[in-house]
């Protein structure tokens, strides 16, 4: 029999990892191809420089390490069911900070069984101090500290493979959402394109502009309701709001559990997953709780006001957007 030619070993080679070439809008090629690319390139040259390959078995080529981010809030971490358990002078606030740590490290430890990886930790509560470095599994690369200008999402870019969101919450005004806000108390809406997003939707859009799909969160049942709205991601329940105050917990145990059989869920799946598509430039428009705030906010070029507490921007990309709104809500105050 004929020996196959050089190009039909390297189309078994394409056949076989089914590279997907979808083109995204801003990326050029769809995050997926990266990931197998430069593999593909280097067993290509393998064979092309090799003819005794040819015809044989084609060489395995095995993928590179997923890359994940995980953003971490406090209100939605299993076990925690009072403000002053997320708040730095409150009582039970330590142990809040063991229960976020715990249920991070359960996802940590399924990911790492799915398979080699790069995972980043960013915390994203409060003063963005909380995780216990030294609970956390060693494998991560945390991130820890509350001037950052990217906030929740400081760390994430084109590079990443996915996004998780643990521990969030519902936006500002939510009813039956546990300890629900956006950003900060100074906040009454926010809007991207004419959608309201609270936190988890925001740092949704900015995953997406970068070519990055959410693959799970985690927070209150109302949070979760909420966020699947906007992204088709999977979701685990950690509580139900009794009132804004209160909360229903499940068992931390009983989370951890599906935090981990959500995440090798996802993981599996994770050559389906899809970015958020996010149309640049983006219209930003936020209320705030007092026309004081608003009055200030205007003077920055480019924002005009809408009313008394409401103003609004157009942002060329989803970054210089993220990067204005949290100026506005974090650091600008009165």
């Amino acid at each position: 029999m004929e020996a196959p030619s050089v190009l039909a070993a390297f189309r078994l080679v394409l056949r076989k990892h089914k590279v997907q070439r979808e083109v995204s809008m801003r990326l050029g090629y769809h995050w997926r191809l990266r990931r197998y690319s430069f593999a593909i390139f280097l067993t290509g040259l393998t064979v092309l420089c090799n003819p005794m390959l040819v015809g044989a078995e084609i060489v395995q080529v095995s993928n590179p390490p997923l890359k994940i981010f995980i953003s971490v809030d406090m209100e939605g971490i299993s076990g925690i069911g009072t403000p002053k358990m997320t708040n730095g002078s409150g009582k039970d606030y330590a142990l809040g900070r063991e229960l976020m740590t715990e249920d991070v490290n359960a996802i940590v430890s399924a990911i790492f069984e799915f398979g080699p990886a790069e995972v980043v930790v960013n915390d994203s509560h409060g003063d963005m101090q909380n995780l216990l470095h030294m609970r956390l599994d060693e494998r991560v690369t945390y991130i820890q500290g509350h001037i950052k200008p990217l906030g929740m999402v400081q760390g994430l870019d084109e590079s990443f493979d996915a996004a998780i969101f643990v521990g969030y919450h519902a936006r500002v005004g939510t009813k039956d959402g546990f300890l629900a806000h956006t950003g900060s108390g100074s906040v009454r809406g926010l809007w991207l394109n004419d959608v309201e997003v609270g936190e988890g939707g925001m740092n949704a859009h900015y995953a997406g502009a970068h070519g990055v799909p959410v693959v799970m969160v985690s927070g209150d049942l109302t949070f979760t309701r909420q966020f699947r709205e906007l992204v088709n991601t999977r979701t685990v329940v950690t509580k139900e709001a009794v009132g804004s105050l209160v909360a229903q917990l499940h068992h931390p145990i009983e989370v951890h559990q599906r935090l981990q059989a959500t995440t090798r869920e996802a993981l599996e799946a994770i050559t389906n997953a899809q970015p958020l598509e996010v149309m640049e430039p983006v219209t930003v428009r936020i209320r705030f709780a007092t026309t004081t705030r608003a009055d200030i906010l205007q003077s920055i070029p480019g924002v005009s006001r809408i009313d008394g507490m409401t103003v609004a921007y157009e942002a060329q990309t989803m970054t210089e957007a993220y990067k204005l709104i949290r100026l506005m809500y974090k650091f600008v105050s009165w």
